[in-house]
């Protein structure tokens, strides 16, 4: 029988894939080493189990005790799992850019967390550098593993990571991409590749806001470089003791957008559900690709799985808030059709007169508003059987033949969303915008806006 003891025993021995449409225009062939299939469904389970044994074996990490550490979300999971089996407790302290998803994860297999600014210097003591350092000193039996510094990091990338990726290529690799963080990964993995090949180029992948992307071409920590920025789990405002920029051959650095976005693009068109950084790392390459030449053959890590993110790049609504996505919204119809006026009837005018607005501006649906905002709508469609079944209800107020109202939402509301919201029995949505004025968009609106 193939049975694992635990779940630990399930770490490692990812896949290596194929790209096939993003890298189509490419000269060479493009390989993922997926590593969402780890059990915490990123590369980090490799170095936090690895962590975890080199502390045991030194005995600084003590049975019963707790494992502190200061993670995006990922290497918390790996501890996490680490800490299940082993019997540990954990306390993570992230930061308040990290996805709410990865914070709740942490909690799901029983770690405390901790959430922490994130625009604030490393040495800060609010920042969750020193925030985490600070609960190693005062938490009993505890250690803090600070996978920045801590060089089993990029050992365990060393001994599992950068054999597996030379076994799965038959050693005919030529190119290793790999987004830059902690430095384990990048690291480790490439100090392995170069002792087989030292003509294998590796090429990190850096995001604009981070500093290591100058320390690499000048040796210079220059904190001028640093500023906020979205990107996940890669990208430093300091240089963790992992690097060993002599194995590193080149540093790229992608936007926030284009990383988001290529993210979504590995989802959609290669079926590859992953993290903000694997989209930076295709992005990064494909900037790259006059480096490369036919029979070339180019691996790229992909470090986490797509879940992590689906409040974030994979939410629509953030990515237009961030001017991320391109797509045609509320706002974008209201200002293609120019600025009209939203005609309106109060609940106190009669149906006479809502009807005459009707045939004036040739209209089907009115909202119904008052000083409290809509209360409801009238519809041509709607009048229509009321009037005929009963002539003098021309002569009632407004509120007595009230139909629902129409559905409020965002200025910002992808078309897509609208379409589904205007139907048979809802013929318009409506919204408010940032001077608190309504506006109306109907089917006839989407219809429109669709076929421009």
């Amino acid at each position: 029988m193939d049975i694992k003891n635990n779940i630990l025993e399930t770490i490692g021995n990812t896949p290596l894939i194929k790209l096939n449409k993003i890298t189509k225009d490419l000269p060479c062939m493009v390989l993922a080493k997926v590593e969402y299939f780890n059990p915490g469904n990123s590369v980090k389970d490799r170095m936090a189990l690895k962590m975890v044994e080199v502390a045991e074996k030194e005995g600084k990490l003590k049975p019963g005790g707790t494992i502190i550490e200061g993670t995006s979300g990922n290497t918390g999971m790996g501890l996490a799992l680490a800490a299940c089996v082993k019997g540990y407790k954990c306390i993570f302290v992230t930061t308040d850019k990290q996805s709410k998803e990865k914070a709740d994860i942490l909690k799901a297999v029983g770690a405390e967390v901790i959430v922490c600014p994130t625009n604030v210097a490393p040495e800060d003591p609010r920042s969750y550098y020193s925030v985490a350092a600070r609960l190693a000193t005062e938490v009993p039996n505890s250690y803090h593993m600070n996978q920045y510094d801590n060089l089993a990091n990029r050992l365990a990338h060393y001994e599992t990571t950068g054999p597996e990726i030379w076994k799965q290529t038959d050693g005919t690799i030529t190119h290793f991409v790999c987004t830059a963080g902690t430095g384990g990964t990048i690291t480790g993995a490439a100090m392995f590749l170069k002792e087989k090949n030292p003509n294998i180029q590796v090429w990190a992948i850096d995001v604009f806001g981070s500093l290591l992307t100058k320390y690499f071409r000048t040796g210079e920590v220059d904190m001028k470089e640093v500023h906020p920025y979205i990107s996940e789990g890669f990208g430093e405002d300091f240089v963790p003791k992992n690097y060993d920029m002599s194995v590193i051959d080149y540093f790229e650095q992608v936007t926030d957008k284009d990383g988001a976005i290529m993210a979504r693009k590995l989802a959609k068109e290669e079926g590859l559900f992953c993290g903000y950084s694997a989209g930076s790392c295709i992005q990064g390459l494909l900037q790259l690709k006059g480096r490369l030449k036919k029979g070339d053959v180019v691996v790229c890590l992909f470090h986490d799985h797509g879940s992590r993110y689906v409040g974030k790049i994979y939410n629509d609504q953030w990515m237009i808030e961030r001017g991320f996505l391109d797509v045609k919204t509320f706002r974008d119809v209201v200002t293609s059709r120019g600025t009209k006026r939203l005609i309106t009837v109060e609940p106190s005018q009669t149906v006479l007169e809502a009807v005459e607005l009707m045939k004036k501006y040739d209209i089907e649906q009115i909202p119904v508003i008052n000083g409290n905002g809509p209360l409801g709508a009238i519809s041509e469609g709607g009048l229509f059987q009321k009037i005929f079944d009963n002539p003098e209800i021309k002569n009632s107020k407004v509120e007595e033949v009230l139909e629902p109202s129409f559905p409020v939402v965002s200025f910002d509301t992808p078309l897509e969303r609208l379409s589904h919201l205007i139907n048979k029995e809802n013929g318009a949505v409506m919204a408010k915008d940032e001077a608190g004025n309504y506006h109306i968009v109907t089917k006839y609106d989407v219809i429109q806006a669709l076929g421009n």
